[in-house]
C-alpha cells in the first residue's frame, strides 16, 4: 500500500493525517507498515484527509521508485 508514500510526499506528518482522518497515530503507523487490515470505510476516509482516491493506495510503485525519506521529525529529545 502506498500510504506512506503519498503521506510523505505531501510532506505530512503522521500525527497531521492521523488527526486529519480521525484515526489514532499508532494504528495509521501500522497501517503505513501493513500490520493492521482497514475498513473500507476508514481507507475512504484516510484518502479524503489526504485529497486522493483510495486507488492511488494501491498503485504498484515502478523499478524506478525509490522508497519515500523519512519527515524529519518535529519531536524534542530530552
Amino acid at each position: 500500500m502506498n500510504l506512506r508514500r503519498i503521506r510523505v510526499g505531501q510532506g505530512i506528518s503522521q500525527e497531521k493525517l492521523a488527526a486529519d482522518a480521525g484515526v489514532d497515530r499508532a494504528y495509521l503507523g501500522g497501517l503505513e507498515r501493513q500490520t493492521e487490515n482497514p475498513t473500507v470505510d476508514l481507507l475512504d476516509k484516510v484518502a479524503g484527509a489526504l485529497s486522493v482516491s483510495v486507488d492511488e493506495f494501491f498503485v504498484v510503485p515502478g523499478p524506478d521508485d525509490e522508497p519515500p525519506k523519512p519527515l524529519r521529525s518535529g519531536r524534542r529529545k530530552d
